[in-house]
């Protein structure tokens, strides 16, 4: 019969000891760079997990801009439109972006009166071309913009840290379902 090993024999680091390196290890690991640090540049450009989380709410706050052009030539689709936008709205947020919580009429209208909605709303890249005539082709031309922008955010997820690409993946998810939902009749 083996007894087990005494309590004085232990191997290995005594808790005093670790106690006493402790505050020293979260000192160099404060100070270090981490995973999503740029490296020695001295964090000046961001990660890569920040430009794709500022792409990503530009995306959507262009979106948005484009969702105010289509209320604004076609106002009978408002209703329908209406909680599509919100949700992208929402997306812009979760990406850390900032949009209008609802679409401002003066702006819309005045956006298309001069031939460039949704300009001055979400940047240089945003002024999508003339709404469409047809409220069909108008969703058309949305569902298309959320397809695409589904599908850059689908690739970008593959590269994304963990929380970052779940996020991703979930927004995507909602595009495709925006999709959907802008094509049925």
């Amino acid at each position: 019969m083996s007894f087990p090993p005494s309590p004085r024999a232990r191997s290995g680091p005594r808790r005093r000891s670790l106690l006493a390196v402790a505050p020293a290890a979260l000192l160099v690991a404060g100070c270090s760079a981490g995973p999503g640090d740029s490296g020695a540049d001295g964090g000046s450009r961001p990660s890569a997990a920040d430009r794709a989380r500022a792409r990503a709410a530009r995306d959507s706050g262009e979106l948005a801009a484009r969702y105010d052009a289509v209320v604004a030539a076609h106002p009978k689709l408002a209703e329908r439109l209406r909680p599509l936008r919100a949700e992208v709205v929402r997306h812009a947020e979760a990406f850390g972006g900032t949009a209008d919580s609802s679409p401002s009429p003066s702006a819309s209208a005045s956006a298309s009166a001069s031939g460039t909605p949704g300009s001055g709303k979400a940047g240089p890249s945003a002024s999508p071309a003339a709404v469409p005539a047809k409220p069909k082709d108008a969703l058309a031309e949305l569902a298309a913009a959320e397809r695409e922008i589904a599908d850059r955010r689908m690739k970008a997820l593959l590269d994304a840290p963990g929380e970052l690409a779940r996020l991703l993946a979930s927004v995507a998810a909602a595009g495709a379902a925006h999709v959907y939902l802008l094509t049925e009749a």
